[in-house]
């Protein structure tokens, strides 16, 4: 079988009579291959790994310190030390129902917090009339320290629950106001014309357009309140409680027990690790169908 060969004008006639008598070549059969993209080759070792060696490594530099006497128990027990308390904590069921009466507080005012703030995030990035009677608002008090309003809050709500919830709930509306305004605002102004031109009402425009477009800023709020309302619960628990781990914590700091001291702030650690993998999770899920980068 010959190579048929189009000789463009003006060819050499030689050229062409030896391709025609070229032996053809013999057929390969193709082998699929599978192609992986860059950023997915020569990774290593797998990411947990990674990520989980940082913590390890700082852990066994504390145990190594503490062992050589460098860093002494009365400054900061030693992990072994700790791990005992935090045995004896367990057995006897108080670090549990430490646990769950902050995590409870927490929740609770996240919950408030979180339903006011979009709430007034919705309100404000959807109208102007709105945003010019809530938004300055609260740009202004979103400026005013939390903690400064501990004494006002006592007054108001006595030093019971009430005061503490409260606390996180001032602390957790403001970053989840701003990042949901934010991202109404920042929706693409081509899907709103898309929307229009397929004759959308204004309702199902909020809520098939606006609303998703601003659902990665929400989400990224809610990261930010969940891990300010841990740092406002530690202040909350300061008012004359009698139950969760700031109770730990003070009675601790009363008799020096460094060791209470660590396992209770490694809970709010483990507690603020769980909830943000939560919300990692929930961007997953909802977040599918938006393409990212995830670092190089």
């Amino acid at each position: 079988m010959a190579i048929v060969t189009i000789a463009p004008p003006g060819a050499d006639r030689t050229s062409l009579r030896t391709s025609r008598n070229t032996p053809s070549l013999p057929r390969v059969p193709l082998v699929l291959q599978r192609i992986e993209p860059v950023s997915a080759a020569g990774r290593g070792l797998p990411r947990w790994l990674r990520r989980a060696s940082g913590p390890v490594v700082l852990v066994l530099l504390w145990h190594m310190l503490s062992v050589t006497g460098i860093l002494p128990t009365e400054i900061l027990a030693g992990p072994s030390i700790v791990l005992s308390s935090a045995a004896k904590l367990i057995e006897s069921g108080e670090l549990q129902q430490a646990m769950a009466v902050s995590l409870g507080r927490a929740l609770t005012g996240l919950a408030i917090g979180g339903t006011v703030g979009v709430s007034l995030a919705v309100i404000s990035g959807l109208t102007r009339l709105g945003e010019d009677m809530v938004d300055a608002t609260m740009q202004m008090l979103r400026t005013v320290p939390n903690v400064a309003l501990i004494p006002l809050l006592i007054i108001w709500f006595g030093i019971g629950e009430a005061p503490k919830i409260a606390l996180i709930a001032l602390a957790t509306a403001f970053p989840l106001y701003l990042n949901v305004y934010a991202g109404i605002r920042n929706v693409d102004q081509s899907l709103i014309e898309v929307g229009r031109t397929l004759g959308l009402s204004r309702l199902s425009m909020i809520t098939s357009v606006i609303l998703p477009g601003a659902l990665p800023n929400a989400l990224v709020g809610l990261r930010y309140s969940l891990g300010i309302a841990w740092l406002a619960l530690v202040f909350g628990e300061q008012i004359n409680a009698t139950a969760g781990i700031g109770y730990l914590m003070a009675n601790a700091r009363e008799f020096f027990q460094t060791d209470v001291i660590v396992v209770c702030l490694a809970v709010y650690a483990l507690l603020g690790l769980t909830v943000d993998f939560i919300v990692r999770t929930l961007e997953k899920v909802f977040l599918s169908w938006r393409p990212s980068f995830n670092g190089t």
